[in-house]
């Protein structure tokens, strides 16, 4: 198996519980494979004049537990296999923390920051009307993923809404407030890491304040957690983006971390710590691990350096499946992506079924109902790791899978 194939890496998770579960052959078949995949051409007329085409992608995995659920994101290396591999990763996704969704996702191939405000405009709603005929409040629901954001989402609402000839809000999710979005959207993955955090402190009988905490990402997931968790009294001492990381042993201070972010649009650099590379700041000696940015990024040849005693995965397949083993034999707990991350999608449904009832919910009615439902994922997870003597990794996959399974098997195959 190819360690850098998505694709590869999401079905060989999938083989492993099926066997360890006993599934059934054609059950198993059917979710090795997506259900649908739409790849378009998307022509965009740049500033220049010139028309350039942009590939891009749809993929429907599973739809038998409710419609699609699945972000969207603008990438120069974003492919059909990784987007596959994203669209399995959120059937479970949804299925652990029990919403009613599929599992979808969404990819242009594209280095947005590349284009002009009005090229990415452009693109967004050229690749919107091209994945129109599978898309809808019913059928699909796209969100932010990777460099999307609510002002993307609503044009992508926009443009739906005009080729229907209708508003129609709850076609995505990640929306601003002011054209049907939810309270607390924004900071729902990161707000949801952070409870898995505290949930996992309880179990370990820590608090906040004891720990040690890296985190390698600063986008939207890893910038919320960092400034969530700090308010809780968790100790950050690194970080890092794109640019590379950053390192203080007795803590950070988040908040000139944020102004200095603003300031230069960039991590390294930072006066007030230790400069270091996105390989190293993985090799740091701490407690808990955070890694928030992309897939693959604890493999095989890295794994055994990593010095933390939990990963609580805020990226959607940061690990692999040969790391797991490794970090599973070094006794390093990983909290799997499947339910860490999962707080994106579930505020994501309280925004649609908001939508679908035109009835908007209060921010604490939100933070609330996204503790509860993380808070009882989390406690089921670790009750099957127990019950089953497995990592939290399989046990989050029996849960999921199993759930998916049952629905498959209820509505059987058509005709």
């Amino acid at each position: 198996m190819n360690k850098k194939n998505s694709w590869q890496i999401a079905r060989k998770q999938l083989e492993i519980v099926a066997e360890f579960i006993g599934l059934e052959p054609w059950i198993y078949h059917k979710l090795s494979e997506c259900k649908r995949s739409l790849i378009v051409s998307v022509p965009v007329r740049m500033d220049s004049g010139d028309v350039l085409c942009f590939e891009g992608y749809r993929v429907q995995h599973n739809l038998d537990r409710g419609p699609a659920k699945g972000g969207l994101r603008i990438h120069p290396n974003v492919t059909l296999d990784e987007v596959k591999a994203l669209s399995m990763w959120m059937t479970w996704k949804c299925a652990v923390v029990n919403i009613p969704y599929g599992g979808a996702k969404g990819g242009i191939t594209c280095d947005p920051k590349k284009l002009s405000r009005n090229e990415l405009e452009r693109l967004v709603r050229r690749y919107t009307s091209e994945i129109g005929i599978i898309i809808g409040p019913e059928k699909d629901i796209p969100a932010p993923d990777v460099n999307t954001d609510p002002q993307i989402m609503a044009w992508m609402m926009d443009t739906y809404s005009m080729n229907v000839g209708y508003s129609s809000p709850g076609v995505v999710t990640g929306k601003p407030v002011s054209v049907g979005g939810s309270q607390g959207r924004r900071e729902a993955t990161g707000r949801g890491l952070v409870i898995i955090v505290k949930k996992l402190l309880e179990k370990i009988s820590k608090k906040p304040e004891d720990i040690n905490i890296v985190v390698q990402g600063f986008g939207n997931v890893g910038s919320v957690f960092c400034d969530l968790m700090s308010r809780e009294g968790g100790k950050i001492v690194g970080i890092s983006d794109v640019s590379g990381g950053i390192y203080r042993e007795r803590g950070l201070d988040v908040g000139k971390v944020f102004e200095y972010f603003k300031q230069s649009g960039k991590i390294a650099g930072f006066p007030e710590a230790e400069q270091m590379t996105n390989e190293e700041l993985l090799q740091l000696p701490c407690d808990i691990l955070v890694p928030a940015a992309l897939e693959n990024q604890i493999t095989d040849a890295n794994a055994d350096k990593v010095r933390a005693k939990y990963v609580i995965e805020g990226a959607n397949g940061p690990t692999t499946p040969p790391a797991d083993e490794i970090l599973k034999e070094r006794g390093v707990v990983v909290v799997p992506d499947i339910l860490a991350n999962a707080g994106g999608v579930t505020v994501s449904y309280f925004e649609w079924v908001q939508d679908f009832q035109s009835y908007f919910w209060e921010y604490d009615q939100i933070n609330d109902a996204l503790f509860h439902i993380m808070s009882s994922a989390f406690d089921n997870v670790w009750s099957v790791a127990e019950a089953k003597k497995c990592d939290h990794r399989l046990a989050a996959y029996v849960i999921a899978v199993s759930r998916v399974a049952e629905a498959v098997r209820l509505r059987g195959v058509y005709p």
